[in-house]
């Protein structure tokens, strides 16, 4: 589980560095869950043994690698799991359309985090900012139970990052990026505050919280279609690789990623506390922005 500068021409380290990051964090949220018993409280057992299915493939990609359709099983894999431990988006009040939905979003979210991926401390940095979001989201509905489980998630991020900045000491590889991705997205799901704020108010918040590497997917992945390249092939295209081919520094492009991160969740939690018709507005101006960034960046040339 050795990450080799000389394996891919993208790669932009300069010594072999460790890819066991998502053992650290597993071994993190299951001690500290149980030393809490939160982890062993429903839904989060649910959401943390589907997640086993999702560490279990990332691992054997990060030690011998692994083609992209096998990757996606995993993750349906995951998905399916989770919908069997009761963990379903439940918008579109039926039964197929919503495990459609919930297998759209899981699998979307876990490879936007994967993707993103592409710079020391990157993915890390925007994990950590969505479950610090959601924590105080979730405080502020009163469910207590999934705060809590985002603060532990918030402290393995914490705790890793030291070790992933620049120079990276050990990577997150495929195993910790895509488990921190499917956590974030299966707490995005049980994050239902339906006593405290009207669905219509608070259905966005998760994608909201989420929604750079989400858009940072979107824009690799219509970019590379555009270009007949093949999707999950790891490339210079990303939005940090953007902003460096424009002429920003390699840590300030993570910077700028991070702080939109953190602009987008403060969006979030204000329009949690609006009317449905204002908190819908803020949403949806925030997702044109973005798409318009998204847009004007797909016409640089990446570095």
């Amino acid at each position: 589980m050795i990450d080799r500068p000389a394996d891919m021409p993208y790669k932009i380290h300069a010594v072999a560095t460790p890819r066991a990051g998502g053992m650290v964090i597993l071994i993190t949220i299951l001690a500290a869950g149980s030393l809490s018993r939160v982890l062993w409280e429903r839904p989060l057992s649910s959401i943390f043994l589907a997640s086993l299915a999702i560490f279990a493939f990332g691992m054997l990609d990060d030690a011998r690698g692994m083609k992209a359709p096998t990757k996606l099983m995993g993750q349906i894999l995951g998905a399916a799991l989770l919908m069997q431990g009761g963990v379903v988006v439940q918008i579109l009040h039926s039964p197929i359309l919503d495990a459609i939905l919930t297998v759209f979003w899981v699998v979307g979210v876990t490879n936007a985090y994967n993707l993103v991926d592409s710079m020391d401390g990157e993915a890390l940095g925007l994990a950590g900012l969505a479950a610090g979001f959601l924590l105080l989201a979730m405080i502020s509905t009163g469910q207590a139970q999934l705060a809590l489980f985002s603060a532990i998630v918030i402290g393995a991020c914490g705790g890793l990052l030291y070790h992933n900045v620049t120079p990276a000491k050990l990577f997150l590889g495929d195993s910790g990026s895509q488990l921190l991705g499917f956590w974030l997205a299966a707490l995005g799901i049980v994050f239902t505050p339906e006593r405290t704020v009207p669905q219509l108010s608070s259905w966005f918040v998760p994608i909201l919280i989420m929604i750079v590497p989400i858009l940072d997917t979107t824009l690799v992945t219509f970019s590379r279609m555009r270009l007949r390249q093949p999707v999950y092939r790891g490339n210079t295209d990303h939005t940090y690789h953007r902003l460096v081919a424009l002429g920003i520094a390699p840590q300030r492009a993570v910077l700028i990623t991070h702080l939109s991160s953190a602009l987008a969740g403060c969006l979030a939690l204000i329009a949690l506390g609006l009317p449905p018709v204002w908190a819908n507005g803020v949403f949806l101006a925030a997702l044109a922005l973005g798409l318009g960034f998204v847009f004007w960046l797909g016409q640089t040339q990446p570095s």
